[in-house]
């Protein structure tokens, strides 16, 4: 069974820093393809990072770049975000996931994503 398990998530005042941990287990980690996405009450899942299979490569969303950085440990089974510089729009429920397939390169589209954690809350006040 696929589970994924998110935590690091809190309330931080702007300009402050947050790590997210997302654990997994069920599926072949090392070779998976793994994003991070948010959702803010009334508005649409977004997806905001993503890494390759073997962690050849990362996209990023406009609205986090130079800001966010994802990274995993393969050893512990875990995915990362890193986020620096939060701002009150950084607020939502943060979610990591994973695709079926693996792939050189990734995508922040949440359609290609199968299996999802149940979520980290991320407040950031002003």
């Amino acid at each position: 069974e696929v589970q994924l398990v998110e935590s690091g998530g809190g309330l931080v005042q702007a300009g402050g820093s947050l790590r997210l941990s997302c654990t997994a287990a069920g599926f072949n980690f090392r070779n998976a393809v793994m994003g991070w996405f948010r959702q803010a009450p009334g508005k649409k899942r977004e997806g905001i990072a993503c890494m390759s299979s073997s962690d050849t490569s990362t996209e990023f969303a406009d609205s986090v770049k130079g800001r966010f950085s994802i990274s995993s440990d393969n050893a512990k089974n875990t995915l990362y975000l890193q986020m620096n510089s939060l701002k009150p729009e950084d607020t939502a429920n943060y979610y990591c996931a994973a695709s079926r397939d693996s792939g050189w390169f990734c995508d922040i589209t949440p359609s290609d994503y199968n299996y999802w954690g149940q979520g980290t809350q991320v407040t950031v006040s002003s």
